[in-house]
């Protein structure tokens, strides 16, 4: 047997370090056993999915030092290898579980699922699908289809027993069916759940080892009955732990940069990236904290993967990224890395356009954009007091904004200009006040280059990191203050929404 693993983000987003870190022990597993690689698009979100966050997601793990053996870009025998170009093959895998009785058409409308939901919740019962379309003839149903009558095809689940799910790394995992949801396998639209897109495309690749999260593990079941559906060998399963912040919750944009980009920004290297996550849930025979990729690879074992949650702390990525820089590059190097990193044309041009009308000399560019080369700005409350606002009100600017921003699916000048000009007026502010401590958190200045076309430059998760800098420098924000500002929060984009705005 050829060992073949893969990686599957979805591109919705910049490109996540947890997906560089489920891709590196894909990687190894399948080198080490002389097996190959795939990199697969997750992309049947047609709302979210872009061919900008693909392109990143694959630059940023090539950046990394991950290559694939077969890929949306690379070709391979068992292409295409975006889900959006397999849809036909989904919907005839549809149909073969809808003939022989696993799968059935559900025509509950949206405001009758979530009335049953909500039912259930009140009676503290788990949210699930209550089978109301199960009963429905297949001759009925296929009339009502046929009539275009809109609906979904749900999995079937048994009324009862327990799945029992075999983890290479764990015990057996024993899930009652009760708690499995009949899954919705193909949307109204003809597009497929990441469930059925993802069994349908690890059989016909021939994937026979599954690495991926642990947050996965409770929709293994629902995997597991489609694999006896169709009658196809399941591949091995392996559930790697998550990544955590330090407080150890799950690792998120909120608390920590989660984006590969922002590292690369920031200056990491490359390689000291990969080597920390690597130490996330492994370690070498020697306990040796620095390692490449090819010692990796030489010395890996997946049963030596530690379950115990791996926090990602950003303090020792930097002390193990400045063991790279002081011995493993001399002086041409060290200059080299730094010109690739930014000192170079490609990243110096846009930024020519926002300095050159505010210099006299080259010296002048160490004031005027010397923040672009920055971390975090450093920055003091006294720096963030506003003529008008008291140090709250500048706390929740900073914190709408970064929420508005988080939801921004195109990231450039334009759509951030009309994303801070809405949350002006969802604050209810001018938008000159609700500027200015924006100014400061990402600048580290009262006033800059354009604010707009500066953001759109520093990119999605250093600016968001620099926003949440500012809110630490006046204190933080409480659990408690947060949950009011969400709920005004939403609120406030309601009453926007509902007068048109």
């Amino acid at each position: 047997m050829t060992v073949r693993t893969r990686i599957a983000p979805s591109p919705t987003g910049d490109p996540h370090v947890g997906t560089a870190y489920v891709a590196l022990f894909n990687y190894c597993f399948a080198k080490t056993h002389g097996g190959q690689f795939i990199l697969r698009i997750e992309d049947t979100d047609q709302a979210r999915s872009t061919r900008e966050s693909e392109g990143a997601i694959l630059a940023a793990l090539r950046w990394v030092g991950l290559e694939w053996d077969e890929g949306p870009d690379v070709g391979g025998p068992h292409g295409p290898y975006r889900q959006s170009e397999r849809s036909a093959l989904y919907r005839e895998h549809a149909d073969i579980l809808l003939g022989k009785g696993h799968a059935f058409r559900c025509f509950c409308t949206a405001e009758r699922l979530t009335e049953v939901r909500k039912a259930q919740m009140a009676a503290k019962q788990t949210p699930r699908y209550d089978g109301h379309c199960l009963s429905l003839s297949a001759d009925e149903s296929a009339r009502r289809a046929a009539a275009g009558e809109t609906h979904v095809v749900r999995m079937k689940v048994p009324d009862g027993g327990t799945c029992v799910v075999h983890d290479r790394l764990r015990d057996p995992i024993h899930i009652d069916y009760s708690q499995v949801d009949m899954q919705v396998l193909l949307k109204s639209d003809g597009l497929p759940t990441y469930h059925l897109a993802n069994v349908v495309d690890d059989h016909h690749m021939g994937i026979t080892h599954v690495m991926r999260g642990e947050e996965w593990i409770s929709s293994a079941p629902k995997h597991l009955l489609l694999y006896g559906y169709f009658g196809w060998q399941a591949p091995e399963l392996c559930h790697l732990p998550l990544l955590r912040n330090p407080d150890k919750s799950k690792l998120s944009k909120r608390k920590n940069p989660t984006s590969i980009l922002y590292y690369q920004r920031m200056g990491f290297l490359p390689e000291a990236l990969l080597n920390y996550l690597g130490r996330m849930a492994w370690s070498m025979p020697d306990e040796s904290e620095k390692f490449g990729l090819d010692q990796m690879m030489a010395h890996f074992d997946v049963d030596r993967i530690s379950l115990g949650g791996p926090v990602f702390d950003v303090d020792k990525l930097t002390w193990l990224n400045g063991r790279y820089i002081r011995e493993d590059l001399d002086d041409a190097q060290f200059i080299e890395r730094i010109v690739r990193w930014q000192l170079n044309r490609e990243a110096l041009a846009p930024l020519v356009p926002l300095v050159r009308p505010r210099i006299s000399t080259w010296s002048d560019l160490v004031d005027v954009a010397g923040f672009f080369l920055q971390g975090m700005p450093p920055i003091t409350a006294d720096d963030l007091a506003h003529k008008k606002l008291e140090p709250q009100e500048v706390q929740r600017v900073l914190q709408w904004t970064q929420w508005q921003l988080e939801a921004l699916p195109a990231w450039d000048a334009a759509a951030i200009e009309a994303t801070l000009r809405a949350t002006a007026g969802v604050l209810e502010l001018k938008l000159r006040d609700s500027l200015a401590p924006l100014f400061v958190a990402i600048s580290g200045k009262k006033s800059s280059t354009p604010l707009f076309d500066t953001i759109g430059l520093l990119g999605r998760d250093l600016s968001l990191a620099r926003l949440r800098h500012g809110l630490e420098v006046l204190g933080g924000v409480s659990k408690k203050q947060q949950g009011r500002w969400q709920k005004a929060y939403r609120a406030a984009l309601a009453a926007q929404a509902e007068a048109g705005g």
